[in-house]
């Protein structure tokens, strides 16, 4: 029973933290693992519990459970250490972690160790109490890390797939191309652009060095990549930001997707 502790110790009052965390690369439904629904689910089991005083909410939206690097999680620890958190709940197991030797280390040693109370009501563990729900959470916390891997092996196997029909994967098409407003796999021409693809291999097979090419398009201000694809942006930018650079040349004349070829993997 999650309250048994409770029950023999009635005036005990909790300085509890919510956690909620939520993470598509974990394979998590975003419609029933929303922070939403979390925060009201924790909410309405601290309020049939007047021992627990709500004294922090914690959420780490869009980190994944495979490590305990996220912002707001080392907050928490942070209060517990100053002493303003003596209590951590979540939803279940899962929101805390999916990395079943770091759960553990923390259900096991870190919590106790620290006077830390820790409730996953979904999964009816509770740390205050030692009964055999405490001792299933080790084989949960397996059975979540197996979950993300699993979700990971496939998203992999679905870029490969891509990859190997010749989809282009890439968040962003390369310099003298667009993605399809159709299909964000295949890639078109932007005109306006080839312009200066063309004008580079020009210039380049008539014998000009990569220097030579980069000052040629600096003076002519033809717009380097970086501004054509940043438009919006407000920073403010220095002249060199403006100049064509030997590299962005090089890269140009060595990238094999001006011959209509996708090098992925």
């Amino acid at each position: 029973m999650i309250n048994e502790y409770d029950e023999r110790h009635p005036n005990k009052i909790w300085l509890v933290a919510l956690y909620y965390r939520l993470s598509r690369a974990d394979g998590d439904n975003v419609e029933s693992e929303s922070i939403a629904n979390q925060r009201s689910f924790l909410q309405s089991y601290c309020a049939e519990h007047p021992q627990f005083k709500i004294v922090g909410e914690y959420k780490d939206d869009g980190f994944t459970g495979i490590n305990f690097q996220r912002p707001d999680f080392q907050r928490l620890i942070d209060d517990c250490k100053r002493g303003t958190v003596n209590c951590i709940i979540t939803k279940d197991l899962s929101r805390l972690g999916r990395d079943y030797i770091d759960v553990g280390r923390y259900l096991q040693h870190y919590f106790p160790e620290n006077n830390i109370r820790y409730i996953a009501p979904l999964d009816n563990i509770d740390t205050a109490i030692d009964n055999g729900e405490n001792d299933i959470a080790p084989f949960k916390s397996v059975v979540n890390d197996m979950y993300v891997k699993d979700i990971s092996r496939k998203i992999k196997a679905a870029l490969y797939t891509k990859k190997k029909n010749g989809e282009f994967i890439g968040t962003t098409a390369p310099y003298g191309y667009d993605k399809s407003p159709d299909d964000k796999h295949k890639l078109i021409v932007n005109k306006a652009e080839a312009k200066i693809v063309k004008k580079i291999f020009s210039l380049y097979l008539e014998g000009n060095g990569l220097t030579k090419i980069a000052q040629q398009l600096t003076k002519e201000k033809v717009d380097v990549p970086a501004k054509t694809r940043n438009n919006n942006s407000t920073k403010r930018k220095t002249a060199l930001y403006y100049s064509w650079k030997q590299t962005t040349i090089r890269r140009i004349l060595q990238n094999e997707v001006y011959l209509g070829v996708l090098v992925q993997r």
